[in-house]
């Protein structure tokens, strides 16, 4: 958190892309927070100091420029006596802190009915603990900044929710016992990243096997990463880093040679049981 001359809170949040959608919905927030504001007749430099952050952070906030955490909108809300008007932005505002990419994928996977996917390089980011997540966006070149670091976390962890739904999509994960075995972040990080992979391989709805190392077939071998979501309505959308330049397709052909090539890759992988039996050998020697 970085603070002002005075020891408050300054840049508590995240700056917004004017280019984003969600823009407006955080310029909303700002106009009705300064709506408030000068109803309760305060100026900034004293609802800053009453509220305990930053005034400029309260000037980007009226602006639509910052998208604060949600400890200052209920702050802000207690202040102004704004009976929870304020503070029932949390929700939005907490979409709007994730990176667009994010925001979509999200929103698919919470209508997906199935949910497929093939990991070669790291693990697939809804099987991530917090800290294998961080660790690799640690690892990203050009470095991150502490904010890209911070706001990619919260979202791929928000992410998770998906697996606590009802009725939850039924899972299907294929990883590359590399994945497995790397110690991204250190052994004690992957130890725990593989105890919540053997949870998440008991849970009814998900199916998690291991593609061996020594496989001879291997059908996925120059593709790269798969994801496929199928939708409620019939309708579905795939992406491959081999195919159709990496860009999502929902075309019935396109996604065909996707099927085509995730159910290979399942066949030759290990079964469910021999792939959790793997997962605790695995954690046994880390």
């Amino acid at each position: 958190m970085v603070v002002d001359a005075n020891g408050c809170p300054d840049e508590d949040g995240w700056d917004v892309d004017p280019e984003d959608e969600i823009a407006s919905v955080v310029e909303a927030l700002g106009r009705q927070q300064k709506l408030w504001r000068e109803a309760a007749g305060l100026r900034v430099v004293d609802f800053a100091e009453t509220v305990g952050y930053g005034e400029d952070l309260v000037r980007k906030v009226e602006r639509g420029a910052r998208i604060p955490r949600p400890e200052y909108l209920d702050r802000a809300d207690e202040v102004l006596g704004a009976n929870g008007f304020i503070s029932a932005m949390k929700e939005e505002m907490t979409k709007a802190r994730y990176p667009k990419k994010v925001r979509e994928l999200a929103k698919l996977e919470a209508r997906a009915v199935e949910i497929a996917a093939y990991g070669n390089h790291n693990l697939h980011g809804l099987l991530q603990t917090k800290e294998y997540a961080r660790a690799l966006f640690g690892l990203q070149r050009p470095v991150y900044s502490q904010d890209q670091v911070e706001r990619g976390l919260a979202a791929r962890m928000a992410r998770r929710v998906v697996f606590e739904q009802s009725p939850a999509p039924d899972f299907s994960f294929v990883q590359e016992e590399v994945t497995l075995r790397r110690p991204i972040g250190g052994r004690m990080v992957l130890r725990q990243q593989l105890e919540r992979l053997l949870d998440i391989g008991r849970l009814p709805h998900v199916t998690l096997q291991v593609m061996p190392t020594d496989s001879e077939g291997h059908a996925g071998i120059e593709g790269g990463r798969i994801q496929l979501l199928k939708f409620g309505d019939g309708t579905a959308v795939g992406r491959s880093e081999g195919e159709f330049n990496g860009r999502p397709v929902s075309d019935p052909r396109q996604l065909r040679i996707l099927e085509l090539r995730y159910g290979m890759i399942r066949a030759q992988a290990l079964t469910p049981r021999e792939s959790l039996a793997f997962i605790e050998r695995v954690r046994g020697e880390t």
